[in-house]
């Protein structure tokens, strides 16, 4: 299995639009992997999770063929995971796609605003079809298994974290959120994983109830190496990062390596 980290920032983007601060300075300054856009991953050519407003530079730049994806997973509603308007590209007229849907998997807002977009142009088309998750029910995709799993975000959202089941592979798709639910936690903790990706949004500064800063990543780390939920092989890797966290991805390597764990950066593939 082949996991492309499409996107790697927090909303704002490294270097944000308007700001000002040392850290987007620097990354003006350094480019490469200090550069980073909005959230998203591949999973092999056919399963993606989220479709942000910078999926077309991701297609450019990475060489995507976007009309593969069978399957399209949505965390939640937020712009910088949802960009509905996007997905009006593959409708006819707009594109020469493969005649079959896509099937995309969220929540009600999510495939509200979805359809919302949809019907301002012209209504849902043959070429998707859209599926309400519910939390913790295990949904067969095209592509393997998810389960979508409650997450500590927006109070007036359902928004989910992943469990995923691909070619004898599992993986934990953890962001956005805080601290884990103690019911997530419940349904995790005898599950066997491969791949592990945290969010660390907010650096070192104390992290909001919304998302993880670099002590709440090595408390959910040890957590799941408490309950022996690692493979000995099973990867790590921490992505979704805020400018306003303030560390480099220097900064970050420099402390997440020694515990084993990798940061992502725009165009990092993990094969497992």
């Amino acid at each position: 299995m082949k996991v492309r980290f499409l996107g790697t920032a927090a909303f704002e983007g490294i270097p944000s639009l308007f700001c000002g601060c040392a850290l987007c300075a620097k990354a003006k300054q350094i480019g490469g992997k200090e550069l980073r856009t909005r959230t998203s991953v591949m999973i092999d050519d056919d399963l993606k999770v989220d479709f942000p407003p910078d999926t077309l530079l991701h297609m450019h730049r990475d060489g995507i063929d976007l009309d593969q994806v069978k399957d399209l997973l949505f965390t939640h509603s937020h712009s910088d995971h949802l960009y509905a308007e996007d997905l009006v590209a593959r409708f006819p007229g707009y594109a020469q796609a493969q005649e079959r849907p896509i099937h995309v998997y969220g929540n009600d807002i999510t495939l509200a605003k979805i359809r919302q977009v949809f019907e301002a142009n012209g209504g849902v088309k043959d070429c998707y079809k859209l599926h309400r998750l519910r939390t913790y029910e295990k949904v067969e995709l095209q592509t393997g298994t998810a389960v979508p799993l409650l997450a500590a975000h927006d109070q007036n959202e359902t928004c989910h974290l992943y469990y995923i089941e691909k070619n004898d592979k599992a993986i934990f798709y953890g962001h956005d959120s805080g601290k884990f639910p103690e019911e997530t936690w419940e349904w995790l903790k005898d599950k066997k994983l491969d791949l592990v990706v945290f969010e660390c949004t907010m650096g070192k500064v104390d992290y909001w109830k919304s998302h993880m800063n670099v002590d709440a990543v090595l408390e959910a780390k040890a957590r799941m190496e408490q309950y022996g939920m690692l493979n000995a092989d099973a990867r790590i890797v921490v992505t979704h990062f805020s400018h306003n966290g303030g560390l480099s991805h220097t900064d970050l390597c420099g402390i997440f390596e020694p515990h084993g764990m990798e940061v992502a950066y725009d165009g990092l593939t993990v094969e497992l």
